[in-house]
């Protein structure tokens, strides 16, 4: 499963319901692994938005559809990041460098100045 990061900001109508209604929150949940996700941490957060969760999701198109049928019901925003963990991200990096370490230990030139030199006589 993919991790994901969903920064949520409240509408006035979202306000006005969670604050007379704040099982909201549970309810949400329950659709939410009805979907497939689970939500693997949350907080309420002071400033810009309101609430981040981190969650797992099988794939985007899921991520998508849930933030979409979220939003539509005019009570909240929704901005959703992809996340990486950390060590993915290494190991990505390190494959990605690989073949421009050997290709620099090989001499070859890049840039302006490799072009240069091949039109020189």
């Amino acid at each position: 499963m993919a991790t994901y990061i969903l920064l949520s900001t409240l509408t006035l109508e979202g306000t006005d319901n969670l604050k007379t209604h704040p099982a909201l929150i549970d309810e949400t949940n329950a659709r939410l692994a009805s979907y497939g996700i689970k939500v693997v941490t949350q907080y309420a957060v002071l400033g810009p938005y309101d609430f981040v969760n981190v969650i797992e999701a099988p794939d985007n198109e899921t991520v998508a559809s849930l933030s979409v049928q979220l939003a539509q019901r005019g009570s909240i925003k929704i901005q959703t990041l992809a996340a990486i963990p950390i060590e993915q991200f290494i190991a990505g990096l390190k494959k990605t460098q690989a073949p421009k370490a050997a290709a620099k230990r090989g001499g070859a030139r890049r840039g302006r100045g490799a072009q240069l030199a091949a039109n020189e006589p």
